[in-house]
């Protein structure tokens, strides 16, 4: 049988003493997480480890005695021994490690060897005749006992890791962290991993407490801690009060009726500077909850939204900085009016060869030139309509560049919303040419199927055989031909328009994506794994760490970091998708058929 020890480095030059750990249930294994030093008093160390199992949760119990030899100390070892009667286990741990070498030795006494050896002590200390008719039969029992411990003897394998690390690291994937909901049993390593994590107010005694119990752990040379940390911590709980004030105000103003009328509610469903607002108002309202974490999972949303809120703000700082120094906002309005008339007159140019022969086909006339002069007519009035707002574009970026003080993603949001305000008539264009050529399409397969004797059952949802009579057929037959040879036409204008509009909603959609790439990346993990990758472990990995003949087999434990993929698709805050819900082939297929393909995001829509 083979009994693993976690031994922490921090311990291994500490002085002798009692190891306090813990058995983990279940495997055949020991964690020992910090050594209290001689001299103490049993009845102080038992109260000492009551105290701490309140305040873990963690069984903690004395594993047996540490043995480091010093000049006066040579009868501490068999006193250490001694000890356990007092704190009875199962097994009793005996390390003992030799100076001028690495390795440690361990005895493992069970209760019954420990009951024999006490025996025997018991029998040394009273004398007199009790001790001589009785000393040959001890012996003989001793012997006895021996020949069992040689017989049932178990080897030790120590595995050294590193407290500190294996404390404030988070083993991955991450296990339920509701006991209640608890299906699978743990395995060694997690609950390895769990009871140093859990054990942290062992590690708050240190050298300079004032009580009569030392111990040696990876905080015994003084606590780790900030006082700009503790100050940012006091002062977080009326920072968080008052945001929290401020987002219920916001969201009563929100909730009022005059918001829930169609146009108002309509609008702040597409517009992404609303779902912005929107999304940033949840994310505030996360970080100024007052209930602190609870488990990893929620500690580390909390850190990445906090992280990009920053990141977003700072970009959103320099961007506006930028805009506002050297006038670059009155440059900007200057040359949006030329580019916008710029757009109109290759728009009209466009059509002008549309109304001709494009490509050398031959439409048909008088309906290209209808539907030619009904666009023209429409950037006409578009073109108006930009002269007429020219004065005041300047005003609107000037005031609209003050988004940015609230992230970058609200600049981009309303950069979107700016692109497709001015770039409505190329919808319009678009909405009008889908509409015609899908209401071709429906109609030319209504007419085929009438052309071939069949109809569509709207009950069964299928295609089904039908009689016409003549004077059906004629007309079907000539209202088929009418669509057909007008379906180029229609479709030119259609392809040309979606075209116009792909490059537009493609413009839209990498301004989405750079928005909901900057809300949902996890900065925070990402920034654990470079620069503290210990924090977020995949797995360890074991190499032989010393080797020695008369010592235990001895492992360096080291953690294995999580990769990058992982950190990102695990972290990863869910955000409100921007991507459309349809496959590839369900895009095509509407691009085809000539249905609506609408970029906006729905606030409903939540994916990880």
């Amino acid at each position: 049988m083979v009994l693993k020890i976690f031994f922490p480095q921090c311990c291994n030059r500490a002085d002798s003493g009692l190891l306090v750990g813990r058995w983990i249930a279940g495997h055949d294994s020991a964690v020992v997480l910090a050594v209290i030093h001689y001299p103490f008093i049993p009845g102080q160390v038992k109260q000492y480890i009551q105290q701490m199992q309140a305040q873990s949760g963690v069984e903690l119990s004395v594993l047996g005695s540490w043995s480091l030899p010093k000049e006066g100390q040579e009868g501490l070892e068999s006193f250490l021994r001694d000890l356990s009667t007092i704190f009875p286990q199962e097994r009793w741990l005996q390390i003992s490690r030799q100076m001028g070498k690495t390795g440690f030795t361990c005895e493992v006494l069970s209760r019954d060897q420990s009951e024999k050896l006490n025996l025997l002590t018991f029998i040394f200390l009273s004398g007199g005749s009790a001790r001589r008719s009785n000393e040959a039969e001890a012996k003989k029992e001793s012997k006895d006992g021996g020949d069992g411990e040689e017989e049932a003897e178990e080897k030790v394998i120590f595995v050294h890791y590193e407290q500190r690390k294996v404390m404030l690291s988070q083993l991955h994937p991450i296990a339920n962290e509701n006991p209640e909901n608890k299906s699978e049993p743990s395995t060694e390593l997690r609950e390895m991993f769990q009871t140093v994590a859990h054990s942290q107010p062992l590690f708050f005694l240190d050298k300079y407490d004032d009580g009569l119990l030392k111990s040696t752990h990876w905080q015994s040379e003084g606590r780790e801690a900030s006082i700009i940390v503790e100050l940012m911590k006091q002062a977080s709980v009326p920072l968080c009060i008052f945001i929290s004030w401020l987002l219920s105000v916001w969201t009563w103003t929100c909730n009022i009726w005059i918001f829930s009328v169609f146009p108002l509610c309509f609008l702040s469903s597409i517009l992404s500077t609303f779902i912005q607002l929107s999304y940033r108002t949840e994310h505030m309202r996360t970080l100024s909850s007052p209930k602190s974490a609870e488990g990893h999972t929620q500690f580390m949303r909390k850190a990445n939204i906090l992280v990009s809120v920053l990141v977003d703000v700072a970009l959103g700082v320099f961007l506006m900085s930028w805009l506002y120094r050297d006038d670059h906002i009155s440059m900007l309005a200057d040359a949006l009016v030329p580019a916008a008339d710029h757009v109109a007159q290759q728009l009209e140019e466009l059509l002008q060869w549309l109304m001709g022969a494009p490509a050398g086909l031959k439409m048909n006339r008088a309906l290209d030139q209808v539907l030619g002069r009904f666009f023209l007519y429409h950037i006409h009035l578009w073109i108006s309509y930009i002269h007429l707002m020219a004065p005041f574009i300047e005003g609107i970026l000037w005031y609209g560049g003050l988004s940015a003080c609230f992230g970058l993603t609200f600049a981009l949001s309303l950069l979107s919303d700016m692109v497709a305000l001015f770039t409505f008539h190329i919808y319009c264009f678009y909405v009008y040419g889908a509409r015609l050529y899908c209401l071709k399409i429906y109609g030319l397969s209504s007419l085929w199927r009438l052309f071939r004797g069949k109809k569509w059952n709207v009950l069964r949802q299928r295609v089904d055989s039908c009689s016409y009579d003549l004077d059906q057929l004629f007309i079907g037959t000539l209202l088929l031909t009418i669509l057909l040879f007008l379906l180029p036409t229609t479709a030119l204008y259609y392809l040309v328009f979606t075209l116009l509009r792909l490059v537009i909603v493609l413009f839209q959609g990498i301004l989405h994506l750079s928005v909901d790439f900057i809300n949902s990346f996890p900065l925070f993990a990402a920034g654990l794994r470079v620069c503290r990758s210990y924090r977020l472990a995949e797995g360890v990995k074991f190499r032989v760490l010393c080797e020695e003949p008369g010592t235990a087999l001895h492992l360096l434990m080291e953690i294995n970091p999580l990769k990058f993929s992982s950190v990102v698709r695990t972290y990863r805050t869910p955000t409100y998708s921007c991507y459309p819900k349809d496959s590839w082939a369900a895009l095509v297929k509407k691009l085809f058929i000539g249905e609506l393909i609408y970029p906006w995001r729905h606030k409903t829509t939540k994916t990880d």
